[in-house]
């Protein structure tokens, strides 16, 4: 009897467990329709400018006054943004057609949200959080964090 009694629990567990995860599944495709889609836009606008060099495609979605925060071969690095837009060439990486980019998740909390981005390149591959917040009803980077790890040769 006590060996029913327990697995009848871990069947009520189980069945539990998908139908929580069944309920979360149809919520993160309601959102992608709606706010999830808007802020996957603006993380394509963020590779757009990873893959043209061109400021202007930053400036599009980089807030003025955000900044990055990073490690780099465990050196912490951080600059704001408008510096680091400045910086970009203009032109495309002369790998970069080797370079993939993929966002790994988007976490919308009403006017904020996280993405989570992967960013391969043949030397180095890097993770960014981009934090953004919907001001004046647009998604606009707050905030970017990133770790890169080096590959070997």
């Amino acid at each position: 009897m006590r060996m029913f009694v327990a697995t009848g629990t871990a069947v009520v567990l189980a069945l539990a467990a998908a139908v929580f995860a069944t309920a979360l599944a149809r919520e993160a495709t309601a959102g992608e329709v709606g706010e999830g889609a808007l802020v996957k836009a603006a993380a394509e606008q963020y590779f757009k400018g990873q893959a043209t060099g061109d400021p202007e495609e930053f400036r599009k979605v980089f807030h003025p006054d955000s900044r990055l925060f990073g490690l780099v071969d465990g050196k912490f690095n951080t600059i704001a943004s408008a510096d680091w837009i400045a910086k970009m060439s203009g032109k495309a990486a002369d790998d970069e057609a080797q370079r993939a980019r993929k966002i790994l998740l988007v976490d919308v909390a009403g006017d904020m949200a996280l993405v989570k981005v992967e960013l391969d390149y043949p030397k180095v591959k890097f993770t960014d959080y981009l934090s953004m917040l919907k001001i004046d009803g647009k998604w606009t980077v707050v905030n970017k964090t990133y770790t890169g790890t080096r590959k070997a040769k």
